[in-house]
């Protein structure tokens, strides 16, 4: 279960990125996007079938996966992307340290949640956002409990 302390230690990192970054503004991935943006906070954009991510009148490079990150020890990921390519965002995120994550709503199933929750050889290990809980109807979403987390972190 994700808790107001996991947000605020998600939103003490230096650096963030989003997983899943869209160009299609009908997309979650391209709302995610936005929303880092329209709050001030520097994210990378991590879509490898685009190379670049316009928002407003600016265009944002991307980044072709988590790996291309400067500070994957010091990043905290959105990931915006189907369970099953999550799955594989989490493994990439654990083998370069990337201390926290949130899941939003329709990017995991119960195999993605185990993962992303267990420690060790078995799991992701860092700090995880995901599922039931936050002010939202379908759990947590940066779009719905990314303001009171960066209140919390005090970045806003």
């Amino acid at each position: 279960m994700s808790t107001e302390a996991t947000v605020r230690a998600f939103f003490s990192s230096p650096n963030f990125a989003v997983v899943g970054a869209s160009t299609n503004p009908a997309k979650f991935g391209h709302k995610i996007f936005a929303w880092y943006t329209q709050h001030s906070i520097a994210a990378v954009p991590i879509n490898p079938g685009s190379a670049s991510i316009d928002v407003g009148s600016q265009s944002y490079a991307t980044k072709p996966s988590l790996s291309a990150l400067p500070n994957p020890k010091e990043t905290s990921v959105s990931i915006i992307t189907p369970p099953f390519a999550t799955l594989k965002v989490l493994k990439e995120a654990k083998e370069l340290g990337i201390p926290a994550v949130w899941l939003q709503p329709g990017t995991f199933d119960d195999e993605v949640l185990k993962y992303a929750r267990a420690t060790g050889d078995d799991g992701y290990g860092g700090h995880v956002i995901a599922g039931d809980g936050g002010r939202g109807s379908e759990g947590w979403c940066v779009l719905v409990d990314g303001e009171r987390g960066l209140k919390a972190a005090g970045k806003l």
